[in-house]
């Protein structure tokens, strides 16, 4: 779960979280989103973001289920350990076509790059790996490298972007073209904007990394 609060001050902010979730200050995270100062003889504000751990997303599972998930955890294992950031892999979830590896480590800020792009590397070789030990005759799972629940904190926060951007074009009645962002982050801000009547999306650019185009549909572009 992720929620944002507002106080004069960091502390003012947190307090306010506290008392709304029901939690202690040790039980969330807290990401400092914006600090506004007024001047010398006005007051200022800060603007937090609180992540809480889902508990319904359930403790990684510790035994492998065949040579393939096993060799696939050992490998992402190597990778982190050659890059110099040792931490242990485990499995998150699975099912018919998909597994998930969870990397716990002291490092996974790095491991997980700015906007998410270090571990997308890790998992682009961790697919490539699987596909070559799945025999010919099946169809290689997908899988779907994560770390310190990242993946689902990036998801929500793209999807409030998207909206937020999505009603600034409906106001300017214009475009807005977003940062560069894998297939899997242009797909969600694809759904998440199909049942806006005024605004249409549309993928630009070459390579994997492409960017997200909103549009009014009244405009000319």
């Amino acid at each position: 779960m992720i929620r944002e609060f507002e106080g004069k001050t960091e502390k003012d902010a947190i307090s306010k979280a506290v008392a709304e979730l029901g939690l202690q200050q040790d039980e969330f995270d807290v990401e400092i989103l914006e600090t506004v100062s007024n001047g010398i003889f006005k007051r200022g504000s800060v603007k937090i973001r609180v992540h809480v751990e889902d508990e319904s997303a359930g403790v990684p599972l510790t035994d492998f289920d065949g040579d393939l998930e096993k060799e696939t955890a050992e490998f992402v294992t190597n990778i982190i350990e050659k890059m110099g950031y040792p931490g242990s892999v485990s499995v998150n979830f699975r099912d018919e076509r998909k597994l998930g590896l969870d990397i716990k480590s002291e490092h996974s800020a790095i491991l997980i790059g700015k906007k998410g792009k270090n571990m997308d590397a890790i998992q682009l070789l961790a697919n490539v790996y699987l596909g070559k030990i799945t025999p010919v005759d099946e169809k290689p799972a997908r899988v779907i490298i994560d770390s310190e629940n990242y993946r689902r904190r990036r998801e929500d926060s793209i999807i409030r972007m998207a909206r937020k951007t999505a009603e600034q074009v409906c106001r300017s009645k214009n475009s807005k073209l977003l940062e560069p962002m894998n297939p899997f982050e242009r797909r969600l801000i694809h759904t998440a904007l199909n049942d806006m009547n005024d605004v249409i999306t549309k993928s630009e650019g070459d390579g994997l990394y492409k960017q997200v185009r909103i549009i009014y549909k009244g405009s000319r572009e």
